[in-house]
C-alpha cells in the first residue's frame, strides 16, 4: 500500500544552532539586481539573525531605491561601486543569467562570499572561468539550485539513497506554466525553457543519479522562433543505467505545477504539486502515515546553508562543480533541440 510522507524539515538536523552564539558579528550583504530574486534573497537575508543587507545595485535606479528602502541599504550606482564597500562580507548575484559572469567575476575579485542565482551562467566557457575566479579568491560560493531544500526533493533523495525503491530504473518529471515576465523569456538574456527552468530538474536528476551519459531533446514553439521553445521533452540517459524523461512548458494557462515519479525495482516515488498528499512511496509493504509540517522557505533555507557555510568555514552543500553540471546539460538540450542529435554534456 502507498506509504504518505509528510516531511519535518527541509534540511537535515542543524547542529549549528546550539552555537549561534558563538558569533557576534553580523554578516554585512550587497544585493546586485533589484528584480523578483533580489527582493526574495533581501527578504531572507533580513530574516536571518546574522545577516544585514547594506547594499544594493541595479542597472534600473528606482527598483535599486525601492528595494534598498525598504532594508535602509545604501544605493550604488554600478557593481564596482558595491564591491568597493569594504564592510560588505557577503554578495547576492540575482541580475539576469547573462550578467552573471561579470558580476561573480568582480566579485570574487573583490574576496567576498558569493550566493548567486541559478543557472550558473549563460554558457559552459563563462561557468569554467568563474568556478576558476572563486577557487583563485578563496572565497565561499554557492548557486541556488533550491530544490535541493524543498521537502518533496530532499525526502525523495533519502528514499532513493536508502533503497526504498530497490534499484531506480525510470525517473519521470515535469515543470509547467505560464509563459514568464520580464527578461526570463528573452532567450539571449535566459536560455529559455530548458537553461532557466528545466535545470531545477536536472540538478535534482544528477543530485540522486549521479553522472549523466546522454542527452536527447525535443521542443516546439507557438511563433516561429528557432532560438526559443514553449515545450520541451527531454531524455537523459546516466551511466547507472537510469533513463529520465524531463517534460517542461511556458505555455500552460492554468498556471504552475511540477510532478515527478522516481520508479525502482522495488518501489516508485511519486508527487504532484497540485494534490494534497505529499510525497508518496508505493512499496509491496504495509506502511505509515507521518505528519509533519513545513517549517520554512526552502529560499530562507538555501540563505541560512550558505551563512552557516560562510560562518564555519566550511564548503556548501551545493558546489560550483553541481551547478557546472546541471548547466552541462541544460546547455546539451539546447543544443539537441537544435541539431535533432543526442548530445554528450
Amino acid at each position: 500500500m502507498p506509504v504518505i510522507l509528510r516531511l519535518r524539515s527541509i534540511i537535515p538536523p542543524r547542529p549549528w544552532t546550539t552555537s549561534w552564539g558563538e558569533y557576534r558579528a553580523m554578516l554585512k550583504v550587497g544585493i546586485i539586481g533589484a528584480g523578483n530574486m533580489g527582493r526574495v534573497h533581501t527578504s531572507g537575508f533580513e530574516q536571518l539573525s546574522q545577516t544585514q543587507v547594506v547594499a544594493v545595485t541595479d542597472t534600473n535606479p528606482e527598483a535599486a531605491e525601492r528595494l534598498a528602502h525598504q532594508t535602509g541599504a545604501k544605493v550604488y550606482p554600478d557593481v564596482a561601486g558595491l564591491l568597493s564597500d569594504a564592510d560588505i562580507d557577503i554578495v547576492a548575484v540575482c541580475t539576469p543569467t547573462v550578467h552573471h559572469y561579470d558580476a561573480v567575476v568582480q566579485t570574487a575579485r573583490a574576496g567576498k562570499h558569493i550566493f548567486c542565482e541559478k543557472p550558473l551562467a549563460r554558457t559552459l566557457e563563462e561557468g569554467r572561468k568563474m568556478l576558476c575566479a572563486v577557487e583563485s579568491a578563496g572565497v565561499k560560493f554557492m548557486v541556488g539550485h533550491v530544490l535541493r531544500f524543498f521537502p518533496e526533493y530532499r525526502r525523495t533523495k533519502e528514499l532513493i539513497d536508502s533503497g526504498s525503491v530497490g534499484r531506480p530504473g525510470i525517473a519521470r518529471l515535469s515543470r509547467m506554466g505560464v509563459f514568464p515576465a520580464g527578461w526570463y523569456g528573452d532567450f539571449q538574456q535566459s536560455g529559455g525553457l530548458t537553461l532557466d527552468l528545466l535545470i531545477h530538474d536536472f540538478d535534482f536528476l544528477n543530485w540522486c543519479f549521479g553522472k549523466p551519459q546522454r542527452v536527447y531533446a525535443q521542443g516546439l514553439n507557438q511563433k516561429e522562433r528557432a532560438e526559443h521553445v514553449d515545450y520541451a521533452l527531454v531524455l537523459v540517459r546516466y551511466k547507472n543505467g537510469v533513463i529520465a524523461h524531463v517534460e517542461g512548458s511556458w505555455a500552460i494557462p492554468e498556471g504552475w505545477y511540477t510532478k515527478f515519479e522516481i520508479a525502482g525495482d522495488g518501489g516508485l516515488i511519486d508527487f504532484d504539486s497540485r494534490k494534497t498528499a505529499p510525497v508518496t512511496l508505493h512499496t509491496k509493504q504495509r506502511g505509515t502515515v507521518q505528519e509533519s509540517p513545513l517549517e520554512e522557505s526552502p529560499y530562507l533555507s538555501e540563505l541560512r546553508h550558505f551563512v552557516e557555510c560562510v560562518l564555519q568555514n566550511r564548503e556548501p552543500e551545493i558546489t560550483g562543480q553541481d551547478a557546472l553540471e546541471a548547466l552541462k546539460v541544460s546547455l546539451a538540450a539546447v543544443e539537441s533541440i537544435q541539431c535533432g542529435k543526442a548530445i554528450t554534456p
